[in-house]
């Protein structure tokens, strides 16, 4: 049990969500409205709710908190809107256009039609130098140092306010990029710079300098937003360091998030998928399918035998970030999904969200446009005074206007409409869940679906019904559960060195890499004084493959034969085979070093009341309008059952249950709920 609290904080793209850990092991939630022009209003606005709610000052409660954990989706705002830093690229001489060129494929490679995507550097920008290093190591030309200060002379009369440093096998050999930074900073000294040796050293031309140039993109807007908020949390009475989680699930300081800005692309889905490998652990299911919908996106990962599944990186607003981050598949699909007439008449949904401002129709800020949240009032789903546990009130007669708007065009009536938007967005976020499993060669039906964030009750059982999956489990805290999981995450450094990629994997030269590594991982942690542990892992082919896997090398001996065998058995269970007789290429050797982090309870009612009554009843409408129970979430007795159609809320969170569809609610504060 902790001694003190810790917060969980989530800024989702409508809504902003505050967890507290109590000392007696408690969870405590509170929700702000998103502010998109300064995340750290929101946060703070629901910092101080989080407070009322334990009758404290705001002052009081953060002076007596150890540990605050931050997802924020400020990269990737800036990725999507446009909204970045002015970049300048400093590289080797003839190598320029890297970023233009890409892969030599287009994103759509069968869409004639496409345009090529825009790189974040426009090509005045894109400096040659002349340097060059060859892929052992070995200077091939000496950095000209009269070369780099024209190019940082050029970019400093442009006014740039970050500098991306991406020479030619830099990966191998990182002296040019290291002397080239320090000039850089010598002329420019307010600007973001960063190295394509410092953010990713491996080989692979395109993806290395994309990741480097979106790093410094992305740079000085993370280290503006994460100095403010953490100076605001100080003078408010946080005497801690604030934690920032990552796209690869752990968690790191202020100064390691700005530094590797990139990496925060997928901070806030992260949290999710740590509440699900948490929620794994404690006896929800070692597979699971965690789907959070949430009010501007569904994000879905899996969860296979309690470990979260990892990928080599993500392509945000045409931007290829090859850092290691968690495997999430991400839709424009979310409460705020805005209906409408396509081209060819027919209905649609999102990915245009109305987002937190103005939000749906039925919010009162001027939202027009019918959203999915808005159908799902029309329908009876949502109680119109108990939205935000009665804090705000929604307004049902302006989402019968959007939606009527949206029905006369289409020529149906309001319920069909309504119905129609409900329906749509299921099938895509059922589409969504394939795209997560069957395309990676995992059957859903052997899963269990994790459903959060503020708006997947309402959907979860008919997407599993289309899949043919059979169990869901809705945690009661499901609108905050990616704020929540931050609070069961590690502090977590991942490094990545690129080997030779001829002959024989060089055994020697592994453990060294490894042992630089964890040397390099152990002083970014030197001011933690709690355990630390080591993963060792590497990125592995067949010579005549162009995609590596990761191979977990923890317990496997450093010898070719013994890391050949492990390459050959990880293939195996991915693809279903492995050739023996082929040459194995090891590509990167890579080390998780972990800082262990105490977790946050999962509240478990011990009490043993009798099965509550229902507290109202609602006209719904599924196939037809019908009379159910409502039933109050947080009163539910441990064991009792719920059979819908019935609906089960609380002060956040709805929750649909269909003919059919029977819940049970576990004393661990969830419910389980079974589908024919």
């Amino acid at each position: 049990m902790t001694t003190s609290y810790t917060i969980g904080i989530d800024v989702g793209g409508t809504f902003t969500d505050v967890v507290v850990a109590t000392p007696d092991g408690q969870t405590i939630i509170a929700k702000a409205a998103t502010t998109p022009a300064d995340q750290s209003d929101g946060v703070l606005e629901g910092v101080a709710l989080a407070a009322k709610r334990l009758d404290l000052t705001v002052d009081a409660l953060l002076s007596a908190t150890s540990r605050i954990v931050h997802g924020t989706t400020v990269a990737t705002n800036a990725l999507l809107e446009g909204k970045i830093a002015p970049v300048g690229l400093l590289t080797t001489d003839g190598h320029r256009d890297v970023i233009e060129m890409r892969e030599g494929l287009k994103p759509e490679r069968y869409n004639l039609r496409m345009a090529p995507p825009a790189p974040l550097v426009p090509r005045r920008l894109r400096l040659p130098v002349r340097e060059r290093m060859r892929p052992d190591g070995s200077v091939a030309i000496p950095l000209d140092m009269d070369s780099l200060q024209r190019a940082i002379a050029r970019l400093a009369e442009e006014n740039v306010r970050a500098v991306a440093i991406c020479f030619l096998h830099a990966w191998r050999n990182p002296d040019h990029e290291q002397k080239a930074a320090a000039a850089v900073r010598a002329r420019m000294q307010d600007a973001y710079v960063t190295t394509s040796s410092g953010v990713l050293p491996r080989i692979k031309e395109f993806e290395r300098f994309s990741t480097t140039v979106a790093n410094a993109a992305v740079g000085p807007v993370i280290d503006t937003y994460l100095h403010r908020l953490s100076d605001r949390l100080s003078l408010a009475g946080y005497r801690g360091e604030l934690l920032v989680i990552l796209s690869h699930g752990g968690v790191a300081t202020v100064a390691e998030a700005t530094r590797l800005a990139a990496g925060t692309a997928l901070s806030g889905p992260a949290g999710g998928v740590a509440a699900a490998v948490a929620l794994s652990r404690e006896g929800v299911a070692k597979d699971l399918i965690a789907f959070d919908m949430g009010g501007t996106s569904t994000d879905i990962a899996l969860v296979r035998d309690g470990q979260p599944t990892l990928s080599d990186g993500k392509t945000v607003a045409n931007a290829r970030i090859a850092l290691p981050s968690l495997d999430i598949v991400t839709l424009g699909a979310g409460g705020g999904s805005i209906g409408k007439v396509d081209a060819a008449g027919l209905l649609a949904v999102g990915p245009e969200s109305a987002g937190a401002d103005p939000g749906p129709a039925c919010y009162g800020q001027g939202g027009t446009e019918a959203t999915v949240t808005d159908a799902n009032l029309v329908l009876g789903y949502l109680d119109p005074a108990n939205f935000l546990g009665g804090r705000r009130s929604l307004d049902r007669d302006a989402s019968v206007a959007a939606v009527q708007r949206l029905a006369d065009r289409l020529g149906i009536s309001l319920a069909e409409a309504a119905g129609g938007i409900h329906r749509l967005v299921n099938t895509r976020m059922a589409d969504g869940v394939r795209v997560a499993t069957v395309r990676r060669g995992v059957d859903p039906r052997g899963h269990a679906i994790l459903a959060f964030g503020g708006a997947a009750g309402l959907h979860v059982t008919s997407v599993a019904a289309e899949l043919g999956v059979k169990r869901v489990v809705v945690p009661i805290a499901a609108s905050v559960l990616s704020a929540w999981g931050m609070l069961n995450t590690d502090l977590r450094v991942e490094l990545t060195r690129g080997q030779s990629q001829s002959g024989e994997i060089d055994v020697g030269g592994l453990g060294e890499a490894f042992a630089k590594m964890e040397t390099e991982g152990r002083s970014r942690l030197s001011w933690f004084d709690g355990e630390i542990a080591i993963r060792l892992s590497a990125d592995m082919r067949y010579g005549e493959q162009v995609f590596e896997i990761n191979v977990p090398l923890d317990s496997v001996p450093l010898t070719r034969e013994a890391i050949e065998n492990a390459f050959h058995a990880a293939h195996e269970r991915l693809y279903t085979y492995a050739l023996r007789d082929q040459d194995v290429v090891l590509v990167n050797a890579c080390v998780s070093v972990i800082g262990r982090l105490p977790a946050a309870p999962v509240t478990t009612r011990t009490d043993a009341p009798s099965p509550v009554a229902p507290k109202a009843r609602r006209a719904i409408h599924l196939d037809r309008s019908v009379d159910v129970p409502v039933y109050n979430f947080a009163a539910l007795a441990p064991g009792q059952t719920v059979t819908g159609p019935a609906i089960v809320e609380s002060d956040t969170t709805t929750v649909l249950l269909r003919n059919k569809e029977t819940a049970r609610f576990d004393p661990r504060g969830w419910l389980d709920i079974a589908l024919e």
